[in-house]
């Protein structure tokens, strides 16, 4: 999809396609954790207002499921497994005391171990997906066209670049976050790799046909 699209109705389609193509994916684990992490942990989050924090079995599952749906990488998770529960409750209180100014609480969560600026945006996002959009691959090249900088700075254009698609797409009767852009944007991208790969196929199966039919001549 053309991040530049104003096209409502797709990016509600996409967003819409999101469950089934997560679904689609078939791994383990992964519609559980995307509940949790969509559905669960917004909750328990705004439960603990006015000083909002994130338990360390709160991160490390948020960690699986953003693995899980990305790519896997185990050391991330072991780093996020050997912090302590006073480091992580503290990191987290810092960060989302600091919103909205997502400078500074992006930089008060990566100060634990294996917590980079895209984990760090994860955290935010469950609890101010208007503000703070999670900083996926697919996301990144929608918006940005490049995933090699995973810094505080490329965050910052990311999330401003979400924010302002939101505005622009909600109107209406419809209001889009800064997430649901991003929510949209990773279902696009596994929309057109489930055609790619079905595309694929097709030319063997005809090809077979066709030799098939020759050789009966």
């Amino acid at each position: 999809m053309d991040f530049s699209s104003n096209d409502r109705a797709q990016w509600k389609a996409e967003l819409e396609a999101y469950e089934s193509r997560l679904e689609s994916l078939a791994k383990a684990d992964l519609v559980s954790l995307d509940s949790f992490y969509r559905k669960e942990l917004p909750l328990l989050l705004r439960q603990r207002d006015p000083d909002p924090f994130i338990s360390k079995a709160e991160l490390v599952r948020l960690m699986r499921w953003k693995l899980s749906r990305g790519k896997w990488r185990p050391r991330l998770l072991d780093f996020v497994s050997s912090l302590e529960e006073e480091e992580v409750q503290l990191a987290s209180k810092k960060g989302f005391a600091s919103l909205p100014n997502l400078s500074k609480a992006i930089s008060s969560l990566t100060v634990m171990k294996g917590v980079g600026p895209a984990t760090a945006s994860a955290i935010l996002a469950a609890y101010a997906p208007d503000i703070a959009p999670f900083m996926s691959d697919e996301a990144m090249m929608a918006a940005m066209g490049s995933v090699k900088e995973y810094t505080l700075k490329q965050y910052m254009f990311f999330a401003e670049k979400l924010q302002q698609k939101a505005k622009e797409l909600s109107g209406e009767g419809e209001c889009f976050t800064a997430s649901d852009v991003e929510r949209a944007l990773w279902s696009s991208a596994m929309g057109s790799k489930s055609l790619s790969s079905s595309t694929k196929v097709e030319p063997r199966a005809k090809s077979n046909k066709s030799s098939k039919r020759k050789r009966k001549h």
